[in-house]
C-alpha cells in the first residue's frame, strides 16, 4: 500500500480515467465517499461490534464476532472455537492469524473509512461505467495498494460509486490481477450517523457476506 509513479501521469479524458496518488483532502473522491458514510461522525464513536457471516451454496460456513474499541485500539474476537482480546499496537506473531481476519472483516464492514485511513494506495477514476452485476450507471474508482504494506500487498479494488458517493458494487482483484470477484453493497443502515452496508452478494448468489448484531457505541 504505497505511492507509485502513477502520480506523475496526468489526467486523461474521463473515459480513459485519471490516475493519482491518494490525497485525503475533502474534495477527492475517496474522501467524498468516506464522508458520505459518516466519516465525520467517527470522532464520537467509542467502539463498533458486529458479526461477520459467510454463506456458500445455501450453507453458512463462517461466523465471526468482533468488537473494536477505536479509542483503546483494542480488538475482541470470538468464533466457535476461539476467544481472544488484544491491543492492535501490541499484537504478537501468535495473533497474526486473528488480526488478518480482523482486517479482512473490517474492510467489508468499513471500507469507505479505509479510504481515509489508508495511505499507501493510488487511484484511477473512470466516469460513465456500468456496475458489473446490476449494470447501474456509476463512476468507477480503482484503488491500487502498494507492494509493501499489509497482509495482502498489491491488491486492487474497483468501487462502483453512485451520484451520492455511495458504493453500489465492488470488485476485489488480488495482486491487481486483470479479473476479480464482484459483490454488491446493499441494505445500508444508519447507526447514529455512520452508514454501513450490511449485505454483499455475488451475481449468481452462490456466495453471500452479511453483517448482523451491528452496534456503533458512542463515547
Amino acid at each position: 500500500m504505497k505511492l507509485s509513479f502513477l502520480s506523475l501521469i496526468s489526467c486523461l479524458v474521463v473515459l480513459i480515467g485519471c490516475q493519482s496518488q491518494v490525497n485525503n483532502t475533502p474534495d477527492t473522491l475517496p474522501m467524498k465517499i468516506a464522508k458520505a458514510y459518516g466519516y465525520d461522525q467517527l470522532d464520537e464513536v467509542q467502539s463498533i461490534s458486529y458479526t461477520w457471516n459467510v454463506r456458500r451454496d445455501s450453507a453458512t460456513v463462517m461466523v465471526r464476532d468482533w468488537k473494536w474499541d477505536l479509542v483503546k485500539g483494542e480488538v475482541s474476537y470470538s468464533d466457535a472455537d476461539t476467544s481472544v482480546t488484544y491491543l492492535i499496537a501490541e499484537k504478537t506473531d501468535q495473533l497474526k492469524e486473528v488480526d488478518h481476519k480482523f482486517i479482512n472483516d473490517k474492510y467489508w464492514l468499513l471500507y469507505p473509512f479505509q479510504l481515509a485511513w489508508d495511505k499507501g494506495y493510488t487511484t484511477e477514476i473512470t466516469e460513465n461505467q456500468n456496475s458489473p452485476i446490476n449494470s447501474d450507471p456509476t463512476t468507477k474508482l480503482t484503488i491500487i495498494y502498494n507492494n509493501e504494506d499489509g497482509y495482502t500487498p498489491g491488491d486492487a479494488y474497483d468501487l462502483y460509486v453512485d451520484d451520492n458517493n455511495l458504493i453500489k458494487e465492488w470488485v476485489f482483484r488480488k495482486g491487481n490481477a486483470a479479473e476479480g470477484r464482484a459483490f454488491t453493497w446493499e441494505n445500508e443502515k444508519d447507526f447514529g450517523g455512520v452508514k454501513i452496508a450490511l449485505d454483499h452478494r455475488m451475481k449468481d448468489g452462490n456466495k453471500v457476506i452479511w453483517f448482523t448484531n451491528v452496534k456503533v457505541n458512542k463515547k
